[in-house]
């Protein structure tokens, strides 16, 4: 294995533990994730062949899941009297759109670079969409409406997932210069995407130390199911990816969260303490993404 490789299959438990010892520092410099997602995205798009870029079963069918398992359960939940708070972080920990720099990591393991991109920009559509319908019904903000919910989410969906392929299918239509030399450098992104994920996760840290100690019996709970999620949402989307041919993809677009995008959403519409199961999500997934990138330099 050669130091680059080595390097990727080391940097989420070195992330991991960056983002826990300077968590406080990563609090601070959470402002520029949108920013670093956005160019890590348009390195990736401008990539892509468009032309490949077609929706497929298996992207229904990831979007069906996505919907029916995170309302199914919050109801199942309120009917047997769990708590609200447990019921909206389950909710919110399925519902959350699929992370923007999952393609990076997919693409790293393995899976179709135009699958991969072709849901992304669907998935959080899908997002954009169903929740507000959802938070309009039992979130604290009901009287907000659908009309201001979607646009509040949209706006934060649209910078970071569809400006970038706007001007990255504008560079490779009128610009192929640019479009060339943004192809070149995109194995930068992996550093960016390390930067941005010891960010992340430093601000997920720093969220739990700043109010989890009086609220230790909810994050067990959430903890726990969130664990729980994490390992049904890559098993269902790898058994899925494994249906229509690329098995890396679906566990990916399934299991990997935008868990600050999760997080803004619950702290909006919910109870802000449901977002601790995204929050804690964020951690398992990315442990589980280290163990992935092992196995596969291995």
């Amino acid at each position: 294995m050669n130091n680059l490789v080595r390097l990727k299959s080391l940097v989420l438990p070195i992330a991991i533990l960056l983002g826990l010892l300077l968590h406080k520092w990563c609090a601070y410099a959470q402002f520029l994730i949108p920013y670093f997602i956005f160019t890590i995205l348009l390195m990736s798009y401008s990539a892509v062949d468009v032309s490949k870029l077609k929706p497929s079963k298996m992207d229904l069918w990831l979007v069906l899941f996505q919907i029916f398992f995170s309302v199914g359960p919050y109801l199942l939940l309120k009917w047997l009297g769990v708590h609200e708070i447990i019921a909206q972080g389950v909710l919110i920990t399925v519902l959350c759109p699929v992370a923007a720099s999952s393609v990076v990591i997919a693409c790293m393991l393995g899976a179709g670079r135009e699958r991969v991109t072709t849901y992304t920009i669907i998935g959080n559509l899908m997002v954009s969409i169903v929740a507000p319908i959802v938070f309009s019904l039992i979130g604290t903000h009901q009287d907000m409406g659908f009309l201001n919910a979607f646009l509040l989410i949209f706006r934060k969906i649209f910078f970071v997932i569809a400006l970038p392929f706007i001007l990255a299918i504008t560079g490779q239509r009128w610009m192929p210069r640019v479009n060339s030399f943004i192809c070149r450098i995109k194995e930068t992104s992996f550093y960016l995407w390390a930067l941005t994920l010891t960010i992340t996760l430093g601000q997920t840290f720093h969220y739990i130390f700043l109010h989890g100690r009086e609220n230790a019996l909810s994050i067990i709970i959430l903890g726990s199911t969130s664990v729980v999620i994490c390992a049904i949402q890559f098993a269902t989307g790898k058994k899925i990816g494994e249906i229509y041919g690329d098995r890396m993809a679906g566990g990916q677009l399934l299991g990997q969260k935008n868990a600050a995008m999760g997080v803004w959403m619950a702290n909006t519409f919910l109870l802000p303490l449901a977002s601790f199961g995204i929050a804690l999500y964020s951690i398992w997934q990315n442990l589980f993404n280290s163990w992935q990138m092992l196995k596969h330099n291995n």
